[in-house]
């Protein structure tokens, strides 16, 4: 089994909650993104990635998200040729694309940089995550690729 373990920052939103931030790269970029484990599926922003990707139109998806502090909204989709987590080069990985303006507006107010959107639940099972709080790193395992 390959395996790769990964820096968290785990910091506090001013008593909400705590937060495990970490760096990610799409196509040789590097970006935060926040590890969620309450989200269905990896989402990313679509005005930042549009600028990674050099790309203004997305694809839509068959039905309306949900969570991320919103009822519903129009969710999108892309395929990250080169998505780098730690040591793993995840290729050609669905994401959903939402508008999550309102997420770095509320870090930006509170002083924090903003964050190219979530890891969800689809790459943690995957990648059989393992989550260590007291060490504050994430590890990510695969039997084969």
């Amino acid at each position: 089994m390959i395996s790769t373990t990964i820096a968290l920052n785990i910091f506090s939103l001013e008593g909400d909650g705590f937060h495990p931030k970490l760096e990610i790269s799409i196509n040789g970029r590097r970006e935060t993104a926040i590890l969620d484990t309450g989200a269905s599926k990896t989402a990313f922003d679509m005005q930042l990635l549009s600028q990674l990707l050099s790309q203004e139109e997305f694809p839509a998806a068959e039905r309306l998200s949900t969570g991320l502090g919103t009822n519903s909204m129009q969710c999108f989709t892309a395929v990250i040729a080169e998505l780098k987590v730690g040591d793993f080069c995840i290729p050609d990985f669905e994401v959903a694309v939402l508008d999550l303006s309102h997420i770095n507006q509320a870090y930006q107010k509170l002083g924090l940089e903003q964050v190219l959107g979530v890891i969800g639940s689809d790459l943690l099972h995957e990648y059989k995550a393992l989550i260590d709080y007291e060490s504050q790193t994430l590890t990510l395992r695969k039997t084969e690729f």
